[in-house]
């Protein structure tokens, strides 16, 4: 097998449906949101093993080991990783050598933003690597968002070099008042951006009288990181698929084929019990199984 197909990658995913913003990610690549410079709210989880302890617990529960490289000599050097192969992530895309307990499964935050919009920047691990969160927001405030990326990876780069990826998107979700009319010159278009990502001063805040206690604020809707599927997909779930489509991968398989479905469908893969969930394939199964500490059951029973 090549070395492409079994390398893996972090990714971050972020749905925009009016002010209300859904985002996936899984490894440290990073999505933040500034509201008119008001206290930025981190909208993934870095699942870097080094940083998250939850995820430390999960590995060593299903059996991996979390260590740093040892030299020789004993000497134990950079991040924490998880053995075998030695992945400082918990979670990727990919890494087919690494073992079943690097899981694909998402950290997952749905957000409502107020009227007022907001500012969001993704960014690969390079980036976070060399700036925080404030110097990124900050590098790149009164700026169209175009512009205001290749700022944020310019400050990157001038504050550690190359070292890594070093990719950044930014997205602004404007009000409809806000949006460029076609009258508008670029320099007036950039001068509305400058005024809706521009720190507010507290005198400019108290104008605003009966609205201040909503501005800028976030309502969060929704957020799930559990690495746990029967957890995600819910013992109760009606999948509308074919009866033999695995609910992760959503392949179609005849009956028998190292099919894992709920305990009223009667059929079962023989080196495990059912459970009470949707069909999973055999690799899926064996994954979900990894991920929650269980062991193999040598039982073929199906009851």
């Amino acid at each position: 097998m090549g070395s492409g197909e079994v390398s893996g990658t972090t990714a971050t995913l972020v749905v925009i449906d009016g002010f209300t913003v859904t985002v996936a990610s899984v490894g440290d690549s990073r999505c933040i949101l500034d509201t008119q410079g008001r206290e930025l709210q981190l909208l993934t989880v870095d699942h870097r093993l080094e940083e998250n302890a939850e995820e430390r617990e999960r590995v060593t529960a299903s059996g991996g080991e979390v260590g740093r490289l040892n030299l020789f000599g004993g000497q134990e050097v950079g991040p924490l990783r998880c053995w075998p192969g030695g992945l400082c992530l918990s979670r990727s895309i990919g890494d087919m050598d690494v073992g079943e307990f690097i899981v694909p499964i998402p950290h997952v935050k749905q957000v409502k933003l107020s009227n007022v919009g907001g500012r969001l920047i993704i960014a690969s691990d390079g980036i976070w690597d060399a700036l925080s969160n404030e110097a990124a927001a900050k590098a790149c405030r009164g700026l169209p968002a175009e512009l205001a990326a290749k700022l944020v990876v310019k400050q990157a780069l001038k504050t550690s070099g190359l070292k890594d990826d070093t990719t950044c998107v930014v997205v602004d979700i404007i009000p409809s008042d806000h949006l460029t009319s076609p009258q508008l010159s670029p320099k007036k278009n950039q001068n509305k951006l400058k005024s809706l990502f521009r720190r507010r001063s507290h005198s400019s805040v108290g104008k605003l009288g009966g609205k201040s206690a909503s501005f800028g604020s976030v309502e969060e809707l929704f957020e799930e990181g559990s690495a746990m599927l029967e957890e995600r997909l819910g013992r109760n779930l009606s999948l509308k698929a074919p009866p033999f489509r695995c609910a992760i991968c959503q392949v179609d398989q005849e009956p028998f084929e190292g099919l894992m479905t709920d305990n009223g469908g009667g059929y079962c893969s023989s080196p495990y019990a059912p459970w009470g969930g949707p069909h999973l394939c055999l690799e899926c199964r064996k994954k979900k199984d990894a991920m929650e500490g269980k062991r193999s059951s040598r039982s073929t029973a199906c009851r």
